[in-house]
């Protein structure tokens, strides 16, 4: 984002949510950082300072906000390669990634250099990987101090601290203040934790929820009462909607507490809360939908499984077929809900199976074969369902599979790989939506969609799909 301090003052001004986690403002007169959104007097111009991410604030000596607490805020929504890079880094730093491996390994993930890794994420956000994982595991520890009753041991594991000692003295020397300072109030031991995720408004929950509620794999996804359920590991969790607040509420197992950097980060995914809708309501125009997301994916492998039992059949036939292959390959889980019993099978226990398990379920034998190969080439790391991938490579190994088209891939890479321009123009829905055939001309068509073209997929199919 263009950073320029009026355009940003015009926005805190507003309190636009639309800016909400795009930048940041330091207040010198307090010496905190806020969002758009914070309820505080907004301060004098001239006290104000502006930043790329809340890492970038703290650098310079800033303090999170206690009101508006800026751990809330989305993420980004990136479209150049360079930026994809950047945020997708950030992404897996979110997620634990600099906890327990180096920066020079995580940029490997990526297929670049430590030292480009280092230099794109200095220009997206003004900080370096290793400060922007300092900033998210302080950010996570504040989340966990405010809304858990964990204690400050396992407040400091679960953020990745590797002591409590360093926990302790990283957040006296960055913030001014001890943990239990944090802890104004004390919450009730529970079996379940609860995170709220943001997002900039609007929000299409309830097209969300039909998208998805019409792909669930039968015991390890479910949509019950305006809420998305499904099985994680030896867990689980649920996602509803707290439009008021405009946030995504996130119970989930206290066992998975672990976890919860991963969680949280599958669920951003997801639902897709680093979009912008203003971005892209100004480039779809006609055809944007008020709150429109990309269903993202929890787990790439999975969404990749789901594409190939989805091709040339009805999306009715094909979640039939995951729900039979989630119940006879995955593992069984315990949970508090009745709809979830199984958690989704992984690509290494998938690999292992011979392709003739898998067409006793009444899967194609092509599917069956193509779904172990893709299992193989996951567990092998020859392919890598994640955002940040190189689009082009992996679309051109998803294609090198037997069983995989231009559809699947194209699908795969919308969902998996967050990219906003995938656009599957063979697609039946598409076509019909667009009452034409030619594959040219529907690329034509769509030519004006450009970068966000997997938006412009997504409001065809719901105007196809809605009751």
């Amino acid at each position: 984002m263009d950073l320029a301090p009026e355009h940003c003052y015009r926005a805190l001004t507003a309190h636009d949510p639309r800016f909400d986690g795009v930048f940041f403002v330091g207040v010198k007169s307090t010496g905190v950082y806020c969002r758009t959104v914070c309820p505080a007097r907004t301060p004098l111009r001239r006290n104000c300072e502006f930043f790329p991410a809340a890492a970038a604030a703290e650098r310079e000596g800033y303090r999170p906000c206690l009101r508006c607490r800026p751990e809330l805020a989305p993420g980004n929504a990136p479209v150049d390669a360079a930026s994809r890079i950047a945020v997708a880094a950030a992404g897996r730093i979110e997620e634990g990634a600099l906890s327990g491996q180096s920066v020079e390994r995580l940029a490997r993930e990526f297929g670049i250099t430590g030292r480009h890794l280092r230099r794109v994420v200095e220009a997206e956000f003004g900080v370096s990987p290793v400060e922007l994982a300092q900033t998210q595991r302080l950010l996570l520890a504040k989340r966990l101090l405010t809304d858990s009753s964990l204690s400050m041991t396992k407040v400091a594991f679960s953020s990745g601290f590797g002591s409590l000692r360093r926990f302790n003295a990283l957040f006296k020397s960055r913030y001014r203040l001890k943990p239990r300072d944090i802890r104004r109030h004390r919450i009730a031991p529970s079996a379940a934790l609860t995170c709220d995720l943001a997002y900039r408004p609007p929000l299409d929950w309830d097209g969300l929820l039909r998208f998805l509620g019409r792909r669930t794999a039968a015991g390890a996804e479910a949509v019950q009462d305006g809420r998305f359920l499904r099985t994680v590991g030896a867990g689980w969790i649920a996602v509803g909607h707290d439009a008021r607040r405009r946030t995504l509420r996130v119970e989930m197992a206290a066992s998975l507490t672990p976890a919860l950097p991963a969680i949280l980060g599958g669920v951003k995914r997801l639902f897709d809360l680093g979009a912008e809708p203003r971005r892209i309501a100004s480039q779809l125009g006609r055809l944007a939908l008020p709150g429109l997301r990309v269903p993202g994916a929890f787990e790439g492998f999975e969404v990749a499984v789901r594409a190939v039992l989805g091709q040339q059949v009805t999306v009715s036939a094909a979640t039939t077929l995951a729900g039979r292959f989630v119940r006879a390959f995955g593992e069984p889980v315990e949970t508090p809900h009745a709809a979830l019993t199984h958690a989704w099978p992984t690509a290494a226990r998938v690999a292992a199976l011979r392709p003739s398990r898998i067409a006793s379920l009444g899967i194609v034998s092509q599917r069956a074969r193509c779904i172990v190969a893709l299992a193989r080439a996951i567990r092998g790391g020859r392919i890598r369902l994640a955002p940040g991938s190189d689009v082009e490579e992996t679309r051109a190994r998803l294609c090198s599979i037997p069983g995989i088209g231009p559809w699947t891939a194209e699908y795969i890479a919308m969902r998996t790989l967050a990219w906003p321009d995938a656009f599957p123009h063979t697609d039946l829905g598409i076509r019909r939506a667009l009452r034409t055939d030619n594959p040219v001309k529907i690329l034509a068509i769509a030519e004006k969609w450009r970068p966000w073209r997997a938006y412009a997929a997504i409001a065809l199919w719901q105007g196809l799909e809605k009751p």
